[in-house]
């Protein structure tokens, strides 16, 4: 398989992370109201890394929780029989807490309009920002992320493809052409 040209490598996803992590901590005052949600799959460990970062800095730990979007798609009737369920995991409260939503790549905003929608039926944060790794652009849908950890500017026939050590076995961010 080609993997494609290489945009990050392990140094720049830590790179990303630390100011991720910096941004959240020094723009909101209350870091004990926060939580974070990671989207399944891949922002899953990328709000585990970003609280990990956050713990090291404060010693305060953020809850990090996940949640399966799959269910809350627009495009599920295209998906068929390849519906693959994952589990959401919410641990914590999210009533009254600001909670950050946290994705590895934003493009058209449909995966995190789909997360909003998950994420109300399960309580009513005080505020939802949202993190990501990577914005490449190209919304379809009025949402724009609070926290980048790197903008890429991409064709809209090129995709993204974030790899992670802990669901890919290495750190790396690939363009590949369609």
């Amino acid at each position: 398989m080609n993997k494609g040209n290489i945009i990050l490598l392990e140094e720049g996803i830590q790179n990303a992370i630390i100011s991720l992590a910096d941004d959240i901590r020094t723009s909101i005052s209350a870091l004990d109201k926060v939580v974070f949600v990671g989207v399944v799959s891949r922002g899953v460990p990328l709000a585990q890394r970003i609280a990990n970062k956050i713990k090291e800095y404060t010693s305060f730990s953020v809850p990090v929780g996940q949640i399966d979007v799959s269910l809350y798609r627009d495009d599920l009737v295209f998906k068929g029989n390849k519906l693959e369920l994952k589990e959401t995991k919410l641990p914590f409260d999210i009533n009254d807490k600001i909670l950050i939503l946290v994705d590895d790549v934003i493009f058209h905003g449909r995966t995190i309009r789909a997360a909003l929608d998950g994420i109300h039926a399960y309580g009513r944060p005080q505020s939802i920002k949202l993190a990501v790794l990577i914005d490449r652009g190209y919304r379809e849908f009025p949402i724009q992320p609070d926290f980048t950890g790197k903008v890429i500017q991409t064709s809209k026939i090129e995709s993204i493809k974030v790899k992670l050590s802990e669901t890919d076995g290495e750190d790396a961010v690939y363009s590949i052409k369609m």
